[in-house]
């Protein structure tokens, strides 16, 4: 189901479609555009923003899907951050928690550090390391109407899946959500019903 990497979806038209069909999804951004794609598309209290994370977006993901396994938990992350922190990949394969999705927004670009090139526009292939996991439903898809198939399968919570979304580099205006990290994780708790702490 690969597409080329020709043609490239516009990431926040994707991103804003994609939440749009998920509204009770519990949403874990990866630092930096994909955070500001997420904020764009509308701030929820079940968005879980991550500052300065670098790597951690998907492991984050793996324990909340764990641990709310009746609700879709959507992971938006970039390629680079995805890179940083691609042995959660075979955690999540080990644990295949039937409600993570993860969604990998591929400039082939580090976009935080200065626009260098990551190891997807060098020849790695997410998809290929993601099945070589065990992650078997792992999928590109290069424009923005391909976001209802990715969508249907976070709603329907029946297996993990592993989304490489291949978009342009450029980097559209920031649109900065919430900075103080107890905020955005005392009002994600409570909008799962727990205390703050």
């Amino acid at each position: 189901m690969s597409e080329t990497t020709m043609d490239k979806a516009e990431r926040r038209d994707f991103v804003s479609k994609l939440l749009a069909a998920l509204p009770d999804a519990l949403v874990v951004t990866g630092l930096g555009s994909a955070t500001y794609d997420v904020f764009a598309a509308g701030d929820r209290d079940t968005n879980y923003y991550l500052w300065g994370a670098m790597g951690g977006s998907t492991s984050l993901g793996l324990g909340l899907a764990l641990a709310q396994p009746v609700r879709s938990v959507l992971v938006i992350t970039g390629d680079g951050e995805q890179l940083m922190g691609i042995g959660s990949l075979a955690t999540i394969a080990a644990k295949q928690p039937r409600n993570l999705t993860i969604v990998v927004l591929d400039n082939g670009h580090f976009g935080e550090t200065g626009m260098q090139r990551s190891h997807t526009s060098l020849g790695t292939e997410l998809v290929a390391v993601a099945k070589g996991f065990g992650i078997a439903d792992a999928f590109s898809v290069a424009s923005a109407e391909r976001c209802t198939e990715s969508a249907k399968r976070a709603a329907a919570r029946k297996g993990t899946t592993f989304v490489q979304v291949f978009i342009d580099a450029n980097e559209p205006p920031r649109a900065l959500p919430p900075r103080d990290g107890a905020y955005i994780k005392n009002r994600f708790r409570a909008a799962l019903g727990f205390k703050p702490f």
